[in-house]
């Protein structure tokens, strides 16, 4: 059963979950204007218009709770109160990233706050997601993992070996597909077979939601009611959360027009942070409260950068560090002889 609250402390959670919904916007607003600088590398999977269903569910987890994301996972690291040094460091490639600088954007992760999984390559999360919950089973450790993916995924079979295996083994899982309406340029209307993807967990014996993804509330309390149903032992749940991406499939990626102006721009009029802002206001917290916690937000994203920026990138030789467990095993740094 989901845990109750005071209105008081619904309402702080709120503001919390806008906290962190602007804490990722900013975050990807800066790692954009680097990018578009050259200081950034390759492209860029940005979260703008998803930021609820990353708020949303990264609040409905407990602490201990562990996070398979995809190649656009920015947020969860963010969300789940990731330093933003380290994170923005990761994306550009430096040594003092996450990652060491090994995973950039598309392979970003963060242990300390349980993000332990991102691939490029679609669906392949959920088989280690259910690894991680299979793990936490035999261990009893009470950790219920957070695996998701995207619309384009849900049709990958990898998925579905997943959610049957994590139905089979009743495992501690929750399946939250963020469904922006497009893998990449191919609209969901034309290549998912059904209307809402959530009706695809009967055919594994699991609970089916349907999620509004522009309210953070609405994605929290599913994903909360799914996590209580798994930590009880009553194995996986599939959440779908409808939501946008207001911009392209990836920045510094050559596109063309296929999405209706009027839809992009209809769904820019419902962003999130814009209306959550404007709820918040309406249940009483002060324009003030806000405007300060922007103000932080923007300060803590500077740092950020400035941290990144400032950070060397690695040493050719790092690169036969961490290859293998035995650290004897690896190549010595003073073997290499490089042009």
């Amino acid at each position: 059963m989901a845990r109750m609250q005071s209105p008081t402390d619904a309402v702080r959670s709120m503001v919390g979950m806008w906290r962190q919904m602007l804490r990722i916007r900013r975050f990807d607003e800066a790692a954009t204007r680097l990018l578009r600088s050259g200081q950034m590398p390759g492209v860029l999977h940005l979260t703008t218009g998803q930021e609820a269903v990353v708020a949303g569910s990264s609040a409905a987890m407990g602490p201990d709770d562990l996070l398979i994301g995809t190649h656009r996972n920015h947020g969860y690291p963010v969300a789940r109160g990731g330093d933003l040094g380290p994170l923005m460091a990761e994306v550009l490639g430096k040594a003092t990233g996450v990652c060491q600088g090994r995973g950039g954007e598309m392979h970003l992760i963060d242990p300390s706050v349980g993000a332990f999984f991102s691939s490029a390559i679609l669906g392949s999360g959920l088989p280690v997601a259910v690894g991680t919950a299979l793990a936490s089973q035999v261990q009893r450790s009470g950790r219920v993992t957070l695996a998701t993916f995207g619309d384009g995924a849900s049709n990958e079979g990898a998925v579905h070996e997943s959610m049957n295996l994590a139905a089979i083994w009743k495992l501690p899982i929750v399946f939250l597909c963020e469904n922006n309406g497009y893998a990449v340029t191919v609209p969901a209307s034309y290549a998912v077979s059904v209307r809402d993807i959530a009706d695809r967990a009967a055919a594994y014996s699991m609970p089916g939601t349907v999620a509004d993804g522009s309210d953070p509330v609405a994605v929290r309390e599913a994903v909360q009611t799914a996590r209580d149903r798994a930590s009880a032992g009553q194995g996986p749940s599939l959440v779908e959360a409808k939501t946008y991406r207001t911009v392209d499939h990836a920045e510094n990626l050559p596109s063309q027009p296929y999405r209706p102006e009027e839809e992009v721009e209809s769904w820019r009029k419902r962003d999130p942070l814009t209306s959550f802002r404007g709820r918040l206001l309406q249940d009483g917290v002060a324009a003030g409260e806000l405007d300060k916690i922007e103000q932080e937000v923007g300060e803590e994203v500077a740092a950020a950068v400035k941290f990144a920026s400032d950070s060397p990138f690695p040493e050719p030789t790092a690169l036969w560090e961490h290859m293998y467990a035995d650290q004897s095993l690896n190549r010595p740094a003073a073997s290499l002889s490089w042009p």
